[in-house]
């Protein structure tokens, strides 16, 4: 007891000398806080806000957190006694943020870009900022002479309306873009290569030659793979000289780069330093050979299928690292992918990051790999191409941060959306079509889903029809793209054929990828053919079936110039007669193609591949099988000309086959030769109605180039070509007498004679193309060179759309 008195006794005179201790240190100098807060000038502020900014702080600091909050715009602290004295000058209110003079940018979207909002604190230094981000805002959208100023409308109780004046002025384009040091290329070809484009007299009806840094710079690294990719390893864009022109309202760029030497591809080998991975049966995915010009772009492939394949046999950390050994005294790079382990780290998580509409899963499901899996920077880069091809978004941007340990990783996945929905007016003409018009709406990514879908009306002259379209090109979280069609559609072929044809139905559609270049496209179509023969005063196409009152003489005459032969004035074919009526097709089919195009729109070199083939018989009236192929080959003949070799052909085969069910052909096999205008005819009548084939093939040889002394970027290009093709083998009826009926005209023959040559039929001519803002126009000249007797020629063909 007496112990535990003496412990009490020692640990109070502890206590008392820390309490010493400490009024020492605050008599010495350590600051000491006032016991009260005395706010002044404060009108919306609530005293007790700004006191929890002051308690237990120094002025200065106080001072620097009250002003922090943007609700002042002056704070001053000082200590009066034993009080701590606040005196505030608020800021004003914002009543209303107001935009004058805008035309071209509407309020919301501007009101979305200043950061001085309606009911916040009014600050002068925020305001004069917003002023610099708008002017930034018109200059990106083209406007580098717009000028912005702003002005402050005082209220009562303390309120302002901000006020932004804004001059727009008139659209400042790039005027001109010239490259320096470039000898392989010329300047035309590289800016062929840009999304930025030069302004012109079409500079109204497009936003391509916006000045944009950050565009330019996104540009310059597609001519830099455009360099890489034809042999140009050592290339680099020396500087970029961006000069605005006052007088000529513009801005002038200046690249100068530096080429190097163009390599080819010595030798080419594949190394595993992983046992079990033998380096010869990979041999096979490498795309380069010896004596190939070096292309990056199949480095990079060649890269994602060694990855994909070696991944694929359970080695999910391996990598496989590119090595090129340049020779610059034998312009050749030894090229070797390197396969071996690598780090071992996991994905730890997939941060998806502004996407305001599109769904995470969407982003996601372009990864070959997840969370959990294992890291591989190949396949990283091959999901940024993949989300990139999208066109959901402006940009994409993938990046790795480090994870809760060592072996873990955060990859981070920025995107911007972009609209991906399209409204469009189109019209156009052509020589076989006659004038068309079509209203369309189209959502590549519905509701954020990534789902494609179409609904179109079009009215013409000869044609007219609707259609809806759906697609989700994920189905059952695979990449196979399942979707429909519906239509109905009506054609009038009497120039031609004398018939009109009414169509309605719907296509089935399952898509399978099967390499990136090969995919195989599966679909059950069904769908009703309506044939109508008109017999009309305007149009007595049956009057021999169904005299027309005192037109058509009811006894048959040999007499060509008889005005009352029903011939003469034009008779639809005992076959087609056949056809009339309704008929239901039920078909499945399937097509398969290869593509290596460098370019889908406007192609300068590669390989596109096409066979279909499609069963009708499944249920319906028709009983057929066809099938229809194409290949076309590009390849650059020189910086300005490009060369296609094109063949096509097809074949159907059935019993019973309508007239209906044939090919009818002309200027898509041979130019020259109008619709329907090659091919089997009906000789039994001066009209020589064409009957179809069963069997056609074609090929043609076109070179194109640009029409010297217009600018490029205009979308002028000529071309002369060479076309040879055939159509033949009729295997409809030609003995109709069951057919006639009572009341056609007496002595009206029941067979008909068919002429069936096979003759080639081939042509040589010119064309003119646009890749014109409005669509691609095309203006084809063509001559026959030998033809078939009763053949039908059209030596001028146009055609063309738009949509605006």
């Amino acid at each position: 007891m007496a112990f535990e008195t003496g412990g009490l006794r020692r640990r109070s005179r502890a206590l008392q000398q820390t309490a010493v201790s400490i009024a020492l240190v605050v008599a010495m100098g350590a600051p000491a806080f006032a016991q009260s807060v005395v706010v002044q000038g404060n009108r919306r502020v609530d005293a007790e806000t700004i006191r929890s900014y002051v308690n237990g702080q120094s002025p200065d600091q106080a001072r620097q957190d009250l002003m922090q909050t943007g609700l002042f715009s002056s704070v001053n602290v000082s200590r009066r006694g034993s009080q701590t004295v606040v005196a505030v000058r608020e800021n004003e209110v914002v009543n209303r943020v107001v935009f004058e003079g805008n035309k071209k940018l509407k309020s919301d979207a501007l009101t979305q870009e200043v950061q001085t909002k309606a009911r916040g604190p009014f600050s002068q230094a925020t305001v004069e900022a917003d002023v610099q981000r708008l002017k930034e805002i018109y200059s990106r959208g083209g406007r580098s002479l717009a000028s912005v100023s702003s002005r402050i409308v005082p209220l009562d109780n303390g309120r302002v309306d901000v006020v932004y004046t804004i001059n727009e002025g008139d659209k400042t384009g790039v005027k001109a873009i010239e490259f320096v040091g470039n000898r392989a290329y010329g300047s035309g070809r590289l800016r062929d290569q840009m999304t930025t484009t030069e302004s012109n007299f079409l500079s109204w009806l497009k936003t391509s030659d916006v000045y944009d840094p950050d565009k330019i710079q996104s540009d310059l690294e597609l001519v830099r793979r455009f360099y890489l990719k034809h042999g140009y390893a050592d290339f680099r864009v020396v500087g970029t000289d961006v000069q605005f022109d006052q007088a000529a309202g513009g801005y002038r760029i200046t690249v100068t780069v530096d080429e190097g030497q163009q390599y080819r591809v010595g030798a080419v080998g594949v190394e595993s330093k992983i046992a079990d991975v033998d380096p010869e049966r990979l041999r096979r995915l490498v795309r380069s050979s010896a004596g190939d010009v070096y292309n990056a772009e199949d480095v990079e492939k060649t890269l994602q299928s060694i990855t994909t394949e070696v991944a694929s046999r359970g080695y999910a950390f391996s990598q496989v690292r590119p090595r090129g050994d340049r020779d610059p005294n034998t312009a050749t790079i030894n090229l070797s992918y390197v396969v071996e382990e690598g780090p071992r780290v996991y994905i730890e998580r997939i941060n998806i990051r502004g996407n305001t509409r599109t769904r995470d899963y969407v982003v996601r499901r372009e990864f070959d790999v997840g969370e959990g899996d294992a890291y591989n920077k190949v396949l990283m880069d091959k999901a940024e191409r993949r989300l990139n091809n999208l066109g959901y978004f402006k940009k994409v941007r993938i990046s790795n941060e480090p994870g809760s340990t060592p072996d873990r990783v955060i990859v981070n996945v920025d995107v911007e959306d972009q609209p991906t929905g399209a409204f469009a007016i189109s019209g156009g003409y052509s020589t076989s079509d006659g004038f068309i018009a079509e209203l369309s709406v189209t959502e590549t990514n519905f509701l954020g889903r990534g789902q494609y879908v179409k609904a179109s009306v079009s009215n013409g002259q000869y044609a007219k029809g609707v259609e809806f379209s759906f697609t989700e090109p994920y189905f059952l979280d695979r990449r196979m793209a399942v979707g429909f069609d519906l239509f109905a559609k009506q054609s009038d072929n009497t120039r031609y054929s004398y018939y009109e044809n009414r169509m309605t139905g719907g296509t089935i559609r399952l898509g399978l990828p099967l390499t990136e270049e090969t995919s195989l496209l599966f679909r059950y179509s069904l769908y009703q053919q309506k044939i109508k023969i008109p017999n009309t005063y305007s149009k007595p196409f049956n009057d021999c079936f169904y005299p027309l009152p005192g037109l058509t003489n009811p006894v048959y005459s040999l007499n060509p110039l008889d005005p009352g032969n029903c011939l003469a004035n034009g008779e639809a074919s005992l076959a087609l007669k056949e056809a009339a009526g309704s008929y239901l097709t039920s078909a499945v089919g399937y097509t398969v193609n290869y593509n290596t195009l460098d370019n889908n729109k406007n192609p300068r070199s590669g390989f596109y591949g096409e066979v279909k083939q499609d069963f009708a018989g499944l249920g319906g009236d028709s009983r057929w099988v066809r099938t229809t192929g194409e290949a076309r080959y590009y390849r650059e003949l020189s910086d300005d000309f490009v060369g296609l070799l094109k063949v096509q052909g097809g074949n159907i085969f059935g019993k019973d086959l309508r007239i209906t069910d044939q090919f009818f052909l002309g200027p898509s096999l041979v130019r020259g030769f109008a619709p329907s205008g090659i091919g089997p005819r009906d000789a039994s009548d001066p009209k020589n109605n064409a009957l179809g084939g069963t069997t056609y093939f074609g090929g043609s040889a076109e070179v194109q180039f640009p029409i010297f002394g217009l600018p490029r970027e205009l979308g002028f290009k000529g071309a002369v070509f060479a076309d040879a093709g055939t159509l033949f083998g009729y295997k409809g009826k030609t003995n109709f007498a069951g057919l006639i009926p009572p009341t056609a005209v007496a002595g009206y023959p029941t067979t008909i004679n068919v002429i069936d040559d096979h003759q080639i039929r081939s042509s040589v001519g010119g064309s003119l193309l646009w890749q014109s803002p409005l669509g691609p126009i095309r203006f084809d000249l063509a001559y026959p060179i030998s033809k078939a007797k009763d053949d039908r020629t059209q030596i001028f063909r146009f055609s063309g759309g738009t949509s605006f």
